[in-house]
């Protein structure tokens, strides 16, 4: 019996080790953390992909107030009905703003032609998704098209793509798109000068759809006849909105006949991407934590890339809606500093393969939104996405990590703002500091910030020195305390949190010499902006 309880003891005893370090402040991180060192190439002789110069997209969801999952309503007043903010989408601009959701397709748009009150969702749970219809009222409409211009922001507004249609028992969705109503919306926009990104047709609806399905081949009618609308709508001008669907999850067979069906119709193909399961799932922090779990995404990129190569359009993708764990998300975790791991691999992984534009489910609303529900204050993803918009440009480079370690994700781009190159660098091990040296094709470039002793020194040149070929700028990113949930992130050891006035706080670089390799902390983030690397590709 005694031997028995010591093997349990010592199983016990492995498995709060293993766990531990999700919870470990940071100093007890650096304290008990190995340091190994590893390799990061470069290839800068041609770009393998590009993305688009506002690739930093965001959501504006329809959800109500009393929206709730799993006993909790995360939504408060951050419906498209409610909603109003403006510096936080000004940081970003230009940003792109896509209005949809699972109540997109229950959305009628108040009309001249229609005799029907224009009244809001209401719940009800014998309706798909528990609400009713639902209206946009236009004077609403008017609120929101002034907010967005004062902000800057690309706005792509998802229409309802159910309209007409007659829904079966087993959730096909018979007949084809009455497009009567989002033609007056649109006409409307028009007339009133308001100026639109993307209309995109649908949510949910490709494969077997959320709630109820079409078929790729009806749905290819209903875009050619959308082209149709939009082409003779905005005759005379210059630039045009994309027509941008089927905003929906990822089915080859769909996808190709889809596209096949819609060569000259088609700008942009949105797919949505919740690869971590439901936010009630316990096990979120360690999908996060798990590189071959987050590999498994990069075979949807990749089928995605392959038969927009293979067929006639020029159409391009995007990811439309992207939130990491359906059902609202899951507070703190999808809203704290761990879900920047997930989010900012995300994006790195997505560039690689050629997307254009990926969209963060939410901006607000929800437990995945860049910016507290209640508060407006951003969680961390927000100065995640803010630092990508800033030093990430379109101009993807193929880079690789070589190490002992399967916990570095490496990712580089050209600079947004120099001919140099930016490396964003993620360390999935809470006990090991990884010492990286870089070099590229072309260009020396290796180095930055060692850490000789175990607590972390965030000031090893002052903001003052001279940048020249010998330094470089690196922003370190961590969680208050160490703790992997907390909302509060930490910049180069400060935290980073809006002043009395709500201004975002000054993304301030360090200066590290070039000499040195750029050390990744246990469980930390790095972007490191090597201007001095200048490459082919860059140039």
């Amino acid at each position: 019996m005694g031997s028995l309880f010591n093997l349990l003891f010592l199983c016990f005893s492995l498995f709060w080790l293993n766990h531990s370090s999700l919870l470990a402040d940071s100093q007890s991180t650096k304290e008990f953390a190995n340091f190994i060192d590893g390799n990061v190439f470069i290839n800068g002789t041609v770009s393998i992909a590009r993305t688009d110069d506002n690739f930093i997209c965001a959501t504006l969801d329809w959800w109500p107030p009393d929206k709730c999952d799993y006993g909790t309503c995360s939504w408060g007043r951050a419906s498209v009905l409610n909603l109003n903010l403006i510096v936080f989408i000004a940081a970003l601009s230009p940003l792109k703003i896509r209005i949809g959701g699972t109540l997109q397709d229950k959305v009628m748009y108040e009309s001249r032609d229609s005799h029907k009150p224009c009244t809001p969702f209401v719940k009800n749970t014998s309706e798909m998704f528990a609400f009713s219809q639902g209206c946009l009222p236009m004077s609403r409409w008017d609120e929101l098209n002034i907010f967005f211009r004062q902000a800057g922001a690309d706005v792509i507004f998802g229409l309802n793509a159910l309209n007409g249609r007659i829904i079966k028992s087993d959730g096909s969705a018979l007949g084809a798109w009455d497009s009567s109503n989002a033609e007056s919306l649109i006409r409307y926009t028009v007339n009133k000068g308001y100026r639109i990104f993307g209309w995109e047709l649908g949510n949910e609806l490709s494969g077997n759809g959320v709630g109820t399905r079409v078929g790729a081949d009806q749905y290819a009618d209903d875009i050619n006849s959308l082209q149709n609308i939009v082409q003779n709508i905005y005759t005379g001008f210059k630039i045009k909105p994309l027509v941008i669907a089927p905003g929906g999850f990822f089915d080859a067979n769909w996808f190709t006949e889809f596209i096949d069906r819609t060569p000259k119709s088609l700008q942009a193909v949105t797919h949505h991407i919740y690869n971590l399961g439901p936010g009630v799932d316990d096990h979120l922090s360690a999908k996060i934590l798990d590189s071959s779990y987050l590999d498994m995404e990069s075979q949807t990129f990749s089928n995605l890339q392959r038969i927009l190569k293979s067929s006639a359009t020029s159409a391009v993708a995007w990811v439309g809606e992207a939130g990491g764990a359906y059902n609202s998300g899951r507070n703190l975790v999808t809203n704290s500093f761990i879900f920047s791991f997930w989010y900012l691999d995300q994006l790195g992984m997505a560039s690689t393969y050629d997307t254009k534009t990926y969209c963060r489910q939410t901006l607000i609303g929800g437990n995945y939104g860049l910016l507290n529900t209640n508060t407006f204050v951003p969680n961390p993803d927000y100065y995640s996405a803010l630092l990508w918009h800033r030093l990430m440009g379109s101009n993807v480079l193929h880079t690789s990590f070589s190490g002992t370690t399967t916990k570095i994700r490496a990712y580089a781009h050209c600079s947004k703002e120099s001919q140099g190159v930016t490396l964003l660098l993620i360390n999935l091990d809470g006990s090991t500091t990884v010492r990286v040296q870089v070099s590229t094709e072309n260009a020396a470039s290796n180095g930055a910030l060692t850490i000789r002793e175990q607590r972390t020194n965030f000031a090893r040149m002052s903001r003052d020195s001279k940048i020249d070929g010998r330094t470089r700028k690196e922003y370190h990113l961590t969680a208050k305390d160490g703790d992997l949930h907390s909302q509060i992130m930490l910049l180069n050891g400060k935290v980073l949190a809006v002043n009395s006035s709500g201004d975002i706080p000054p993304l301030e670089p360090i200066y590290v010499s070039m000499m040195d390799p750029i050390t990744v902390a246990p469980f930390s983030i790095v972007f490191a902006e090597l201007s001095s690397a200048v490459l082919p590709a860059c140039a």
